[in-house]
């Protein structure tokens, strides 16, 4: 079944990917299993997103070592998506478009969220757009039905994609063309740990799309950034640096250079710690 639907899902343009699964109990088929902090959320290929195809030979090759693989779409060429997460973002997207929220496919997550397609803005991705909104475009990804979250639930269409997708409202899209919100810790956030997975993807893909030049810097801020959510105990270490490692050498870092600057910036990220909860009144 998930094999049919990646294939059909590339016959339509848009790169597939296979990606981790969890088991009944919301292990995830990693190495890390029931330790791995993103269960049947990210890809089991070595480079990750990088090798995203629409070769149905090749895909049917991933299928035939993971049947039970999640399917993972690139997003960004064929459509950007709306990742809503909670009510609050829900109710926040409603608001900022008026209650006209565009027609185009939804699909309920596994966790109980919406994806909204909407057609490519060129941008990438955006994290915290709105408390339980992000925004998923170029260098991002989303998992399609017929996926599993770590729940048990599947990922399933509430209403199918037809003819064409949508164009970003004109609100939306302002919104999106804004700079990214700046990581604040000034207030308490309502979702920690989906702050801090929403901040990996992110800054992960700020490394691989990081121009000759600025690569260096790029990763090593991305390290301290993602260091700080690591010492407050949001990710796990050695996720963050196989996301930066894949990211890095996307970009086309070396191997000793790679391993030296994550060490340095995570190392200082971890001293000061990502502060999620309520300052105490002074």
């Amino acid at each position: 079944m998930s094999l049919t639907a990646a294939l059909a899902y590339a016959r339509h343009g848009i790169p597939v990917l296979p990606v981790h699964t969890p088991d009944q109990g919301g292990a995830c088929s990693c190495l890390r299993g029931a330790r791995c902090d993103r269960p049947g959320k990210h890809p089991r290929l070595r480079h990750g997103l990088s090798e995203a195809s629409t070769d149905p030979r090749q895909i049917t090759l991933w299928w035939f070592h993971w049947p039970r693989a999640n399917v993972g779409l690139r997003t960004g060429v064929v459509m950007d998506v709306a990742d809503i997460d909670s009510a609050e973002g829900w109710h926040g997207l409603r608001h900022l478009l008026a209650d006209d929220v565009p027609a185009g496919p939804w699909v309920r997550t596994g966790g109980g969220g919406r994806h909204l397609w909407f057609r490519p803005t060129g941008f990438g991705n955006r994290v915290g757009l709105l408390p339980g909104l992000d925004w998923r475009g170029a260098g991002g990804y989303v998992l399609a039905p017929p996926s599993k979250h770590a729940t048990g639930a599947d990922y399933t269409w509430l209403r199918r994609p037809s003819a064409g997708l949508p164009v970003s409202p004109a609100p939306l899209l302002a919104l999106i063309e804004g700079p990214p919100p700046a990581l604040r810790d000034d207030h308490p956030i309502t979702h920690p740990d989906r702050y801090a997975e929403a901040a990996l993807d992110a800054e992960a893909d700020r490394v691989a799309r990081a121009p000759v030049g600025t690569r260096n810097d790029t990763l090593n801020r991305a390290a301290f950034v993602l260091g700080r959510f690591v010492g407050a105990g949001l990710l796990d270490a050695a996720t963050v640096r196989w996301e930066l490692t894949a990211a890095a050498r996307h970009a086309g870092l070396g191997t000793a250079e790679i391993k030296g600057t994550i060490r340095s910036g995570m190392t200082a990220g971890r001293r000061q710690p990502f502060e999620h909860r309520p300052r105490s009144a002074a």
